[in-house]
């Protein structure tokens, strides 16, 4: 239990914190912080039950995205902010930092497999943010055709 906490409060912190580098206004931080966390928590959650981490992240991309659009919403802010923002705790960056050193130090083997496995969870993080954005662009023009 105590495990999760953490995990949700990291989240937390890495999100707001990244919106305040991102220069978010400040009523938007805690949204950024909470679409953050979310995500990461579904990542994690998703990674507990032994799902594939490319699948795991593209979930959680998906549900980024689609949270991002509610805060945009409702707080009458771009979408970017809370996207990117919330988009920071799936970031691969300890993979990609071992992808460079393992590199550096001319272990070859592991540096690719490490260097395919950032790009697929890249892939996988820009799949989840463009799914939810086509559902809603197809959602507006079906709202827009009605009579």
């Amino acid at each position: 239990m105590f495990d999760i906490i953490v995990q949700l409060a990291a989240s937390f912190i890495a999100s707001a914190g990244f919106g305040v580098l991102f220069n978010a206004p400040k009523k938007s931080l805690i949204p950024c912080g909470l679409v953050g966390m979310l995500g990461w928590i579904l990542f994690y959650t998703l990674r507990e039950f032994h799902v594939d981490i490319v699948a795991a992240t593209a979930f959680a991309a998906i549900l980024v995205s689609i949270l991002s659009q509610v805060c945009s919403r409702i707080l009458k802010r771009p979408i970017i902010i809370f996207a990117v923002s919330g988009i920071i705790p799936l970031v691969p960056g300890g993979v990609a930092y071992n992808a460079m050193r393992n590199f550096v130090e001319n272990d070859y083997n592991t540096a690719i497999q490490l260097s395919a496995q950032v790009m697929l969870l890249a892939g996988g993080i820009a799949i989840g943010l463009m799914f939810s954005q086509v559902i809603n662009q197809i959602m507006m023009k079906l709202q827009k055709t009605k009579p």
